[in-house]
């Protein structure tokens, strides 16, 4: 391995931090590194794997007012380009506005999710306002370029996808709002699809960035009130958005107050319209009250629009503070076990109006990934991440064969956890599990971190290659893969 250091960050978190998302696996990393011929501890890199594996994660520098959510830390993006058997590593703080002026300050300017946004010294970001754009949540390629977004709006930040060079903030975001994570795009078209939310009437907005950076459609998705939407999916001739029935108490938001309420007895909504439709072409289907956070994919079926996502059983479950103590306010709101996603299907009619649901497995799990050749059709497989309970960390990697029902899964050893897989196709590959499947991984127990390959067909037996990073990093959240 050739790496050097391409520039260190300084820290303003306290030496004796005890924050249990500030260390351990979630220990903040401060150096960018440049890495080339990264070495190979096991297995061989695959002739055939060609391209950009690259996730994000929150890696806070600056401390919270009072409460320190995970979600707030600051974004870092790593990287790795595959070629010819060999491995390259680049990653990068996310350098936001905000983060610029935290460290010139020497310290927090702006209230995290868990915090009064009143608190903020600076009108700041976010659906609510206020709000830190760490930029911490979501990465995605469009155009050669690699964007990061916050899930409570904020910019795109934009990198080249060869070099990992910062290009700035995307000019096409809407200043007034920015936009969520989890924007999508078409791999067909070359659009990027995004959705923008907030306090303000009508609540939801659904635009569409051409495959040259332009902005060319923005509308209204009108919603009852402000909600808590956090992804949106594509089929071919539709985009579809969630209305669920956890949303900022209205009673307390005139004082200021953004606490969540959960009411199971309101429906769950789903917005449908066409791709760059109207506001007065959208459609709502109505099923049963949950949450979910991600949605797999969309497809079309005859008359019905068929939407695959996770739904929660328990959205908000209750702090458990004889386990956790002081951070019981904290531990089981990002808690897989807690939460217990699982796969459920909707089926829409788009001719009568009905929606029928029904689960494909009851395996907790969340954080999908498919063949990106799939995204927006038919798909079979599904790989998403398992979690370890009482804890937002990855412990294995679940495959999920929905024409079977087959679900195969990888579980690392305690100590050892993933990030959001990407999948990577062969080329000329025959179908879906015709691939490979990427993760990085932090080794608690060897402080150590290694990007690992499978075969997608077959996780459950193994990586068939490990490839050391120079430094171990922080767990993640979100990941993608884009083709060389």
């Amino acid at each position: 391995m050739k790496a050097t250091i391409h520039r260190t960050w300084t820290s303003l978190l306290p030496e004796d931090d005890a924050h249990p998302y500030r260390t351990g696996a979630w220990r903040p990393q401060l150096n960018e590194w440049d890495a080339d011929d990264l070495d190979v501890v096991e297995g061989a890199i695959p002739d055939d794997l060609a391209g950009l594996y690259v996730r994000n994660t929150e890696n806070p520098l600056v401390p919270a007012f009072e409460r320190y959510h995970p979600f707030d830390g600051d974004g870092m993006l790593h990287a790795i380009r595959f070629a010819g058997g060999r491995a390259r590593y680049r990653n990068r703080m996310v350098p936001t506005r905000a983060l610029a002026q935290e460290l010139a300050a020497g310290g927090p300017q702006y209230a995290g999710i868990a915090e009064d946004p009143r608190l903020s010294r600076h009108p700041g970001w976010g659906a609510r306002g206020g709000m830190k754009d760490a930029s911490s949540t979501d990465v995605i390629v469009h155009r050669g370029r690699v964007l990061s977004t916050h899930y409570q709006c904020g910019d795109a930040y934009a990198f080249d996808a060869e070099t990992m060079e910062h290009l700035g903030a995307e000019p096409w975001v809407p200043q007034d709002t920015g936009i969520s994570a989890h924007p999508k795009v078409c791999a067909r078209t070359g659009e990027l699809h995004y959705f923008r939310y907030g306090k303000a009437a009508p609540y939801l907005h659904y635009g569409v960035v051409d495959a040259h950076g332009e902005r060319v459609h923005d509308v209204a998705v009108p919603l009852p009130g402000p909600r808590l939407p956090h992804d949106m999916a594509l089929s071919e001739r539709f985009v579809v958005f969630g209305d669920f029935p956890i949303f900022w108490d209205p009673a307390l938001l005139p004082r200021g107050i953004h606490r969540p309420r959960w009411d199971p007895a309101m429906p769950s909504r789903f917005a449908v319209l066409p791709r760059r439709g109207r506001t007065d072409e959208v459609r709502w289907f109505e099923a049963a009250a949950t949450y979910v956070l991600h949605f797999v994919n969309a497809h079309e079926d005859g008359d019905e629009l068929v939407l695959d996502g996770y739904a929660q059983r328990d959205p908000m479950p209750r702090p458990q503070p004889e386990l956790h103590g002081e951070y019981a306010w904290l531990m089981r709101q990002v808690d897989i076990a807690s939460l217990r996603p699982s796969l459920r299907r909707w089926r829409m009619n788009l001719v009568t109006g009905a929606c029928r649901e029904e689960d494909l497995s009851p395996t907790l799990t969340e954080f999908p990934s498919i063949d990106p050749r799939v995204a927006g059709v038919r798909h079979r497989h599904v790989w998403s991440m398992t979690g370890r309970p009482g804890w937002f960390l990855f412990d294995g990697i679940l495959h999920t064969d929905l024409v079977t029902g087959r679900e195969r899964r990888f579980g690392f050893e305690d100590g050892v956890y993933a990030s959001e897989v990407a999948v990577a196709p062969r080329p000329g590959a025959a179908g879906e599990d015709d691939a490979w499947i990427v993760t990085f991984v932090s080794d608690t127990i060897r402080d150590v971190s290694e990007c690992q390959i499978f075969a997608a067909h077959d996780v459950a037996a193994g990586p068939v290659a490990r490839v050391r990073l120079p430094e171990r990093i922080a767990s993640g959240t979100h990941a993608t893969w884009s083709a060389a």
